[in-house]
Order: C-alpha cells, then structure tokens, then sequence
C-alpha cells in the first residue's frame, strides 16, 4: 500500500493507495478514538457494484452501521439531499465521536463531507473516492460543498477528512467516460507544478486508457503527493492553493452554461486548460508549440478540447460566477511553462473573448 501525507497540523492525515481496500476502511473504522455507529453514504451506481460487499464487510465488525443511497449524478449535490442525510444520522443517534464514511465519486464525497462538517458542527469522516477524478482531485483537500440554483459549490466549507482510502480496483469497472473525465485533472498536475509528470503523461498514454495497475497507481500517487504538498502549504485557499484551479474558471462556466448536464467536469476541465493556454499565449506567457503539446496530449486521452452549446458572450459573463473572482476581477491561473503557472488579475477582457472564440471556433474546425 502507497501512503502519501497531507501536513496540516492536528488535521493532518493520510492518503492511503492501493487495491482492495473496503475491508481497510471497516477496520479503520474500529478505531477507538471512534464510536461504534457510522454512516455509510454512496449512491445507486456504486451501492448496485459495491453495496452488498459493503454490508458483508461491515458486518464483520464491531460497528453499528447504516448505508445511505443517494441518487446518482450532479443533481444531487444539493441541500435537499443533505437534509435526508442529517435526518438519518439524527435518526442513526450518530454523536461526535461518529464516523461518516463517503463511498463514490465527487458528488458522494463533496456532499458527505459538507454533512460532516455540519452535523453536530462536525463529525468524523473517511473518504473512499471510486472514480480516478474524485482520487486525484476532489477527495484531497478538505473541500466539501453543496451547489444552489445559481451556482455550483457556493455553500460549503474546508473540512478534512480523518484519512482518504484509494482503491485503484474500483477503477476496473469505472466507464471508459469517466477515466477519460478524471485525465483531465491528471494533466492539471503536470502543468501547474512537474514538467516530468507531464512527459510521464505523453510516454505513457496507452497504459494510463489500457488501466495498467501500477501506471494508475504511479499517476494517481505523484497526483495526491501535488496536491498534498500544495493544500498543506495552503489549506484554505488564500493564496498558493489557486494553483490548483488551472484551466478550472472556463470549465466552470461552460459547465453552467450547458446546464451541468453536456460535459463531465474533467471533461469541461480540459477545455478550460486549453482556453487558460489560449489566454497565456496571447500574452506572451507561453508560445504556441507548449500550447499544442498540451492539447496533443488531451486528444490522446480522447477528450474534449473545443465546447459545443456555449456561445462567447455567454461563457464571458458566466465567468463572473466564478467564487476566485473578487470586486469584479477573476483571479486566473495562467500557464508559464510546463510545472509553471502565474495567477494574476491582469487579463483583458479582449484576450479573454480571443480565446473563447478557439475553444468554441474549433467546434466548427477554425
């Protein structure tokens, strides 16, 4: 088992990586600083995989656990969904010393862990992240979030689990889809801070969409360790953590404004990178050939790089809505090189549309 450290303090915990760990997680929750009654929270995709092994697994234990289904998909990240979960903690008599354990992708994870942080003004909590976007990327960090009508993961809070459990078997069933959706968080990592990881991407495209256990295993690690060090450098998003929303303030946007429902969010994640590269290059940050070897790379893995449903004007205005944009200027993540990026508040508005315009032009093949 791989283990990677988040550093913060009395928070600190660990990343735990490897294969088959479910029986890992039951008796993680046995611990005496525990109580005996945990939550169990997942949803109907994973429950119809995983479900009856969680309960056999469980069982064998000295806990007093309840399972939680919740609908899957995006729609579900929502206060209505966490008052159902609060009403069955409350009816579980989970105390303060109880444990909720999220098992699933993002959506599980961010709103398990925002009943966490809220019930009881803050329980324990374990992530189990099922997919590789929520392992590389929404399962580290502490942010949990919930979303309103108006906007995506505008209610939530930083709040770190006690440790995060990645059972890279899970990705033996994950739809083709979805691996390629977590690659574009993959890529982040090479472009905000190791220009090796990223050549490691390049050399090893076949093995990453073949599921190759130990190359999996390799890029989900150098991932966590990225993440780990900057969120323990930063924790709550003041400064250095902003690194971590490259490509993410397009992607964002282009999420909203094809109503969540078009593309997943690795997938608008990577279009958001190509359009951040756009923006970089035509400030002189980066030259053209770093921004068609990143868009190579993103091809390879088969994803998008271009938006279909979103129109310049639209996406423009939606960037607003963005939460790192303060008194009306969006703090972007520029490229500088590959392991190199620059935040600034310096962006024209002129730019900004240019490079919309490529990721909706190459739509029509411009």
């Amino acid at each position: 088992m791989e283990k990677v450290k988040v550093e913060l303090k009395e928070n600190s915990y660990e990343i735990l990586i490897g294969e088959n760990l479910l029986e890992d997680v039951a008796k993680f929750t046995t611990l005496p600083q525990f109580t005996k009654k945990v939550l169990i929270v997942t949803d109907e995709n994973i429950f119809n995989i995983y479900g009856e092994k969680l309960r056999k697994i469980f069982s064998n234990y000295d806990t007093n656990f309840e399972m939680e289904i919740i609908p899957a998909g995006e729609t579900s990240k929502s206060l209505a969904e966490a008052e159902r979960i609060y009403t069955c903690a409350i009816e579980s008599n989970l105390d303060r010393k109880s444990i909720i354990v999220a098992v699933g992708g993002g959506v599980v994870g961010d709103l398990t862990g925002f009943v966490a942080a809220t019930y009881m003004r803050g329980v324990n909590f374990v992530q189990v992240p099922t997919t590789l976007l929520s392992q590389v990327d929404s399962s580290v960090g502490g942010k949990t979030a919930v979303n309103h009508k108006l906007g995506k993961n505008l209610i939530g809070a930083f709040y770190q689990p006690k440790a995060v459990f990645i059972d890279v078997s899970t990705l033996k069933t994950l739809p083709e889809r979805e691996i390629k959706a977590g690659l574009g968080e993959v890529v982040k990592y090479g472009i905000i801070s190791d220009a090796d990881f990223f050549s490691y991407l390049e050399k090893n495209i076949e093995g990453i969409l073949s599921r190759n256990v130990e190359v999996l295993k390799k890029i989900i690690k150098r991932a966590c360790e990225i993440k780990a060090e900057v969120v323990s450098r930063d924790e709550k998003e003041s400064g250095l953590r902003r690194i971590l929303n490259f490509g993410h303030t397009i992607a964002h946007a282009i999420e909203e404004q094809t109503g969540y429902t078009k593309y997943a969010h690795g997938e608008a994640v990577a279009i958001g990178m190509i359009g951040a590269a756009y923006i970089s290059q035509f400030l002189n940050y980066v030259d053209s050939e770093k921004v068609l070897r990143l868009k190579n790379l993103i091809e390879s893995f088969g994803m998008y790089t271009h938006c279909e449903g979103c129109s310049v004007e639209g996406v423009y205005k939606l960037l607003f809505h963005d939460k790192k944009t303060v008194a009306g200027k969006i703090n972007w993540v520029l490229m500088k090189d590959f392991g190199s990026v620059e935040i600034t508040d310096e962006v024209p508005e002129k730019v900004i549309k240019m490079a919309l315009e490529k990721i909706i032009q190459d739509n029509r093949g411009g």
